[in-house]
């Protein structure tokens, strides 16, 4: 743990409401705040994007997390952050990622870092821009939090995608799965991926029709499989959850599973595994 500031503090433990689903439908249910021995500091880079800012807002509700950096090329208007969280434990900083040496992102000695950066090819405008945003600024980033001291315990959690292979023939999963690969070598003492299937729930500027038409598919087979889509609300808490807990603190019935390679191992979690965690 690296909030030391917030240790000197003492608060009554309360009772916050986070999101579930129930039958497609967020609700909100109390959880109880953490106590100060356990609370933590993050790091989110991507928060402006559609999970991105409901991770965002995850981490604003958890009073477990004493220190919140938000850094990226955009970051979140004051008047878009949740009542009451403009201040204190939120850092923002608006970063170059093309001088990402120059951020001070292994300043903040980091215990956990969140990474939901990421683009499509037809935003980066090419192929080779998409892999420089998708894959290069993702490892870079977070090569530059990574700390200098061998000792401190970091842990490092990225959402990737469905069918993320570093071997597949198509772009978009390769990068993410060459990706993978690439943060599981950075040396972190526990490294977590995501594969979502289909996001459902997305806040975007404009309407998507191929999303909104496989929407409807994966809305219809969601009834019978937990392994096609997610609410991304939902996404969002399970990789909160899965920052709290680490690799090895993951319930059982979540399904995690060791991959990768030689050098380059990392703990995965698929679609339905993030449904469960998202609903502790």
């Amino acid at each position: 743990m690296n909030c030391t500031i917030c240790a000197a503090v003492t608060q009554v433990p309360e009772a916050t409401k986070f999101p579930t689903l129930n039958r497609g439908k967020l609700q909100f249910q109390p959880v109880l705040t953490t106590p100060m021995s356990s609370r933590k500091s993050a790091l989110l880079l991507g928060a402006t994007g559609a999970v991105g800012k409901k991770l965002l807002a995850e981490l604003l509700a958890h009073d477990e997390w004493c220190k919140i950096g938000e850094y990226g090329r955009r970051v979140t208007a004051l008047e878009n952050l949740p009542p009451g969280q403009r201040e204190g434990r939120l850092e923002q900083k608006v970063i170059d990622f093309e001088n990402i040496e120059a951020a001070g992102l292994k300043d903040g000695q980091w215990d956990v870092v969140f990474v939901t950066l990421g683009t499509t090819r037809a935003q980066a405008g090419s192929a080779e821009m998409f892999e420089k945003i998708d894959r290069e600024y993702v490892v870079n980033a977070c090569r530059a939090a990574k700390s200098d001291n061998p000792a401190f315990q970091q842990r490092l959690v990225y959402l990737s995608s469905a069918g993320a292979s570093a071997t597949s023939p198509f772009l978009y999963p390769k990068s993410k799965g060459l990706t993978e690969l690439a943060l599981a070598r950075l040396g972190y003492s526990d490294t977590i991926v995501f594969r979502p299937g289909f996001l459902r729930g997305a806040e975007r500027p404009q309407k998507r029709i191929g999303e909104t038409l496989l929407g409807y598919l994966t809305g219809a087979l969601s009834h019978v499989t937990a392994d096609l889509e997610i609410w991304i609300p939902v996404l969002a808490r399970s990789m909160v959850n899965a920052g709290r807990l680490g690799s090895s603190g993951l319930p059982p019935d979540v399904g995690a599973s060791k991959a990768g390679e030689d050098g380059a191992r990392f703990t995965l979690l698929g679609n339905k595994g993030a449904n469960i965690l998202g609903r502790i």
